[in-house]
């Protein structure tokens, strides 16, 4: 499929999710098959002062190309002079997504993320505004509405692509259900009947049968998986697999999500230094482990870890314990 003028190879892509989509998340994604990955939701007013944690969020793999950086804001100005000044520049960056989904009240209560959806007027004055003066592509990610008494995706979407977006992410939750309940995929295939521009459908795939349901049921023309990917990336190859081939691959062993493990602890050390890398890496552990033999004994241990080897020896002596039994 095509967003804009750029070529995406697959249609599985990982969801952006803050404190968890970094660089070293999305490589490891993209290498398990993902066909696009979204970065953390950045600040466009961060981006605006240049503060130096925004930036920080702004690292791009070559790996993980083409890229998508999201950005979520409510001053259109801002964001205009952000994507014409900073984004367009940026050689590494392919697409501009807009974040109007974020349900969290820090976000909302400024009036970003899904605060949005109460406000179509301004959706489209920010989607015509970022793509009046941006040179790539700009997509938007939604929700089903603010509240049950209020689902207007439709509505919204066909504003989104009146503004001159070229493609839409849409989470089937409102934003009243925060990530609670169950996403209603209906209103997904409604949008999808209702614009020309590609949708992405997104809300409660764990699983590559929930992939494939998905887009049976909405004929959306691509998926969106994120709290699924937690500790969990080979899902991306095993949907692949399954929407290409028509394959069900094996789910992986618990010596292939403890090396990978150590893989991703190894990368996020590197990058984020040490103390930073190690404190990050012990929700990560977490969910690799889950399920797993002894592992509540095993995530008491990590979360005391502060040095990197330490937590390196504890993960490799677990990988001994499984392989014994």
């Amino acid at each position: 499929m095509k967003i804009g003028s750029i070529e995406i190879k697959g249609r599985v892509f990982l969801a952006p999710m803050a404190g968890v989509s970094d660089v070293v998340y999305r490589v490891i994604c993209k290498e398990m098959g993902a066909g696009l990955t979204y970065s953390e939701m950045v600040s466009a007013k961060g981006l605006y002062y240049k503060d130096k944690k925004t930036e920080e969020l702004m690292i791009i793999d070559e790996r993980e190309r083409p890229s998508v950086v999201q950005i979520f804001g409510s001053d259109v100005e801002v964001m205009k002079s952000v994507t014409y000044d900073y984004l367009n520049k940026r050689d590494d960056i392919d697409i501009i997504d807009i974040n109007m989904g974020c349900p969290t009240p820090k976000i909302v209560k400024n009036g970003d993320g899904s605060a949005l959806m109460k406000e179509p007027k301004k959706i489209g004055e920010i989607v015509k505004g970022i793509t009046s003066v941006s040179i790539k592509p700009v997509t938007v990610k939604i929700r089903a509405g603010w509240d049950d008494s209020n689902i207007n995706a439709v509505e919204v979407a066909k504003i989104i692509e009146d503004n001159g977006a070229s493609a839409i992410a849409i989470h089937g939750r409102t934003r009243e259900q925060f990530y609670s309940g169950k996403a209603d995929w209906s209103i997904i295939k409604k949008v999808k009947e209702a614009i020309t521009i590609p949708i992405i459908g997104n809300g409660d795939i764990c699983s590559p049968e929930d992939g494939l349901r998905m887009i049976e049921e909405t004929n959306c023309d691509a998926i969106m998986i994120g709290r699924g990917s937690r500790g969990n990336p080979w899902i991306f190859k095993r949907t692949v697999a399954l929407l290409e081939e028509g394959i069900n691959l094996p789910l992986p062993s618990q010596t292939e999500r403890i090396d990978m493990c150590l893989k991703h602890l190894r990368a996020l050390c590197n990058l984020r230094g040490e103390r930073i890398g190690v404190k990050e890496m012990r929700k990560h552990i977490a969910w690799y482990i889950k399920g797993m033999r002894d592992s509540s004994e095993v995530k008491n241990k990590i979360n005391s870890i502060t040095d990197r080897e330490q937590m390196e020896n504890e993960l490799i002596k677990y990988r001994e314990l499984i392989n014994e039994n």
